[in-house]
């Protein structure tokens, strides 16, 4: 440990420093309980949703594109704020990284909350597979607008996310039956 200058010390003082020894006994192996290594990495299946590193700081980025954002009768802004979350984290999930501006935008952009006049059809099947996802009770309905983008377009770049939006917007997405209902 470093002494202040102050401290008096002998001229004929061997000064101690940091040796380390010359190699390590055993190799190390990512045994502890916390490591996700072993076994194939992060655990995947329903209700584990898509990890990914810095997560939170997509909270950050919904304040800028608030004012972008057109919604249709019926639709509530936090329900739609939260399905966006959820897709623009799988995508930069898939992505391998934390999620940027155009995570969000995609998200918008391919449910066509980014176009202020949208396709009446898409309207209704978004409006149905949005209603209630804010809810902390509602997961399973939030990971289901999460779902109904497939990874092939989430893999694509924003751009071309909305170029294709406006020319057919149902080849972006693989959206359930049950939200067709109306």
């Amino acid at each position: 440990m470093s002494a202040p200058e102050y401290v008096p010390t002998k001229p004929t003082q061997r000064v101690r420093s940091y040796g380390s020894p010359p190699r390590r006994p055993e190799s190390w192996l990512a045994d502890r309980p916390g490591e996700v290594v072993a076994e194939g990495g992060q655990p995947r299946g329903d209700r584990l949703g898509n990890q990914g590193p810095d997560q939170g700081y997509v909270l950050t980025l919904l304040a800028l594109l608030d004012d972008k954002v057109h919604l249709a009768d019926g639709e509530d802004l936090e329900d739609v704020r939260s399905g966006a979350v959820a897709v623009a984290l799988k995508r930069a999930s898939l992505l391998g990284r934390a999620p940027v501006v155009h995570d969000l935008t995609v998200a918008y952009g391919v449910f066509g909350f980014l176009d202020p006049s949208p396709p009446a059809d898409l309207v209704e099947r978004r409006r149905a597979l949005f209603d209630g996802v804010s809810n902390p009770h509602h997961y399973e309905e939030r990971r289901s607008v999460a779902d109904a983008v497939p990874e092939t377009t989430l893999r694509k770049s924003h751009a071309a996310v909305l170029a294709e939006h406006a020319r057919d917007w149902a080849a972006l997405l693989s959206l359930p039956e049950a939200a067709a209902g109306h």
